[in-house]
């Protein structure tokens, strides 16, 4: 009985301490993979030049 209290306890401290909601993660890296698309795109003909 004593063991599962511990057991229990030792769960109940264990937190999720992130400083944004996981959604804000999700949207900051597709954000930044659509920068970098958009970099590669904009230097797209730059080899067919020389």
């Amino acid at each position: 009985m004593h063991v599962a209290l511990i057991v229990a306890a030792e769960a109940a401290e264990q937190t999720n301490d992130l400083p944004f909601p996981p959604i804000v993660f999700g949207l900051g890296a597709f954000g930044g993979l659509v920068a970098m698309l958009l970099i590669t795109y904009a230097f797209r003909s730059v080899g067919t030049r020389h």
